[in-house]
């Protein structure tokens, strides 16, 4: 009896804790912001969602959020393909070096792009010393084109390791029977490895959007004074102008927009690990053969140790 007793008591632990981990850390904070953001009715939250800069600070969000995961798809895509189908010396070194930017601070990444790209950075003072340049060549200020770049540093490794992975598990004999069958190289990518691809690839482009649209330390640090998310909107109305009923209505326009790709997430990730007639990566990669395979092998090792 005193067994079972302590038995139960250990369930009852087990049980209470998540729960009250989970009452404290996402109810009661998901509360506050419901009650902030109703603090003056119905009223008040559709003032906020009427605003223009709402809407243009949504619309910005979103923008970036498709440039930066554009950009990093068509940087990823040549990476997961090399790292798929291709063996070469020091390939699982370069394939943890792809997650190190990961999980950096934003503060030192941006820090680093200021000192690499900046007007006195390494890439400018070499250039000018080894041209005779009084001026820096390469100028790009803080804003847009920084954001971008800082967005693909850190999630080159989403479309590498997620792409990569399921691409690395097909069976190459499907793109050879295409060929058999009079296919070019290009018409079999199109037509029977990327229709494959399409549910991670689908999976890893919108982990990119969500990430880089709750973007606030590269937008904050890089972006410059007028450009905002709503993660950088929320942060100016609580702690600059302390309207903290519009920062909690914004709260839950993210938190919204947040869960609706999450669920979307979820459901294309479920899709990419649906069962296919896949083979060993032992059995699929080969060692590069010829020039032109081992250039695209040397330049996406090369990027991923400049992006590592």
């Amino acid at each position: 009896m005193r067994q079972l007793r302590i038995q139960l008591s250990t369930q009852n632990v087990a049980l209470i804790a998540p729960l009250a981990f989970l009452a404290l850390f996402f109810l009661y904070p998901l509360w506050a912001i419901l009650r902030l953001s109703f603090a003056n009715g119905l009223a008040g939250v559709w003032a906020v969602l009427a605003d223009d800069y709402t809407w243009r600070v949504l619309g910005f969000s979103a923008g970036q959020a498709a440039l930066s995961t554009i950009l990093t798809v068509l940087v990823g895509l040549p990476g997961a393909y090399v790292f798929a189908r291709y063996r070469f010396p020091g390939k699982e070194l370069l394939r943890a070096l792809a997650g190190v930017p990961f999980v950096m601070p934003t503060v030192v990444v941006s820090a680093a792009f200021g000192a690499l790209l900046g007007p006195r950075g390494l890439i400018n003072v070499g250039l000018q010393g080894l041209l005779g340049l009084a001026q820096p060549p390469l100028r790009i200020p803080n804003g847009l084109g920084l954001v971008l770049l800082a967005h693909v540093f850190y999630n080159y490794t989403v479309v590498l390791r997620m792409v990569g992975g399921f691409w690395a598990n097909l069976d190459p004999r499907l793109e050879q029977a295409a060929a058999v069958l009079g296919a070019t190289r290009r018409r079999a990518l199109w037509e029977v490895t990327l229709p494959l691809l399409l549910p991670s690839l689908g999976a890893a482009a919108l982990l990119v959007f969500i990430f880089s649209f709750t973007s606030f330390g590269v937008i904050v640090i890089l972006g410059g004074p007028r450009m905002a998310t709503l993660e950088v909107a929320i942060y100016r109305e609580t702690a600059q102008l302390l309207r903290l009923d519009v920062a909690a209505t914004l709260a839950l326009l993210q938190a919204a927009c947040t869960l609706a790709m999450s669920l979307l997430y979820t459901r294309l990730a479920a899709r990419s690990a649906m069962p296919l007639d896949r083979l060993p990566r032992s059995a699929v990669a080969r060692r590069p053969r010829g020039l032109g395979q081992q250039l695209l092998v040397a330049t996406n090792a090369l990027l991923l140790l400049l992006l590592g």
